[in-house]
């Protein structure tokens, strides 16, 4: 029997270009068709981008000419800002810019002539002016008041013949107020953390115990001040000096909450916070001594020109105020540490 003849596969054949479609009447004006590939006789262009120009700035200047190697050449100048490209004339621009500056210190004469008076700069940047030795130090005298036995505060005379305090760096009877503010932020953190450690912890009680922080020690300072105006005490522009003192409570409260926290139960932290309100209130009476009985040398560096020694009825009005503000410290503090 023969063989089957062998298949065969037939092979395609491709046009040598596609011929293009005819023109219809519905074919828009101007549309160009493209074959897939070029007739015999044409030859395909290479691409050629066209040149777009790039954004000029109204602050961009020109590159200035390169100069011969051998002479160094002089850093450019930038040119004033041209505002006319936003639509504004020099003139314009100039009168905003002179209606912003006077708008910046109207701000400033504003807080100055409100606030200056109880807060000046020039007196409370004094207060900032601590080293390491005097923190160590300061610590150990509210940690530990009846330690230290020297509780006048010094004073120089200034260039201009005035008698002033000297600066916490170089006393350290003299108040500051770098330790009362980290105390106070420190305060407010392990509010934080004990809300935390108690699953209840929301972003609101950093709001809340910094609140309660700042309302304390401005209550604290109006019954100092208004007391003090009372009782005729000189040298009651130093508001300064009266928070800071108010301050030192916090650097109290931070160790009845650590206490609180090593969970050695109710006795030790009531022996634990009587402690430090007994540290703080002899800290308090012995430091506020030299504002509300002050001595010769407090008189000579008092504010009031006319600041003279008390009598004996208001020796004891004062020394009974001390009292009451050194008892005053219990409460708030309790109020500090129930978080």
């Amino acid at each position: 029997m023969p063989s089957p003849p062998p298949l065969r596969h037939p092979v395609p054949t491709h046009p040598a270009y596609i011929p293009e479609p005819p023109s219809t009447p519905g074919s828009p004006q101007g549309y160009q068709r493209f074959s897939s590939s070029p007739q015999p006789g044409q030859h395909s262009q290479p691409y050629a981008p066209a040149h777009v120009p790039a954004y000029t700035s109204p602050f961009q200047h020109q590159q200035p000419p390169q100069q011969p190697h051998g002479h160094p050449q002089p850093p450019p100048m930038m040119p004033p800002p041209q505002f006319g490209a936003w639509g504004m004339n020099d003139a314009t621009a100039q009168f905003g810019m002179q209606l912003g500056q006077s708008a910046v210190t109207a701000g400033q004469e504003y807080v100055q002539r409100t606030w200056g008076g109880v807060f000046p700069s020039a007196r409370v940047k004094p207060h900032f002016n601590v080293s390491n030795s005097y923190v160590m130090r300061k610590l150990q005298i509210v940690l530990f008041p009846w330690t230290h036995k020297q509780w006048g505060r010094k004073s120089h005379r200034s260039d201009a013949g005035q008698t002033e305090w000297l600066a916490p760096r170089e006393d350290v009877n003299s108040p500051d107020l770098y330790i009362p503010l980290m105390a106070l932020v420190t305060y407010i953190l392990l509010c934080a953390l004990h809300s935390g450690l108690q699953e209840r912890f929301y972003p609101q009680v950093l709001g809340e115990s910094a609140t309660r922080a700042v309302v304390i020690v401005i209550l604290d300072f109006l019954f100092v001040q208004l007391s003090c105006y009372f009782l005729n005490v000189p040298g009651t522009g130093q508001s300064i000096d009266v928070i800071a003192y108010g301050g030192y409570k916090f650097v109290g409260v931070i160790n009845i909450i650590l206490t609180g926290f090593l969970k050695l139960g109710r006795t030790v932290r009531i022996v634990t916070f009587t402690y430090f309100f007994f540290a703080n209130a002899l800290f308090l009476v012995r430091s506020l001594r030299s504002l509300v009985l002050p001595d010769a040398a407090s008189r000579a560096a008092s504010t009031d020109a006319y600041a003279t020694a008390p009598s004996a009825p208001q020796r004891r009005r004062r020394i009974a105020f001390l009292l009451v503000e050194a008892a005053a410290q219990g409460f708030w503090m309790w109020i500090l540490v129930r978080i």
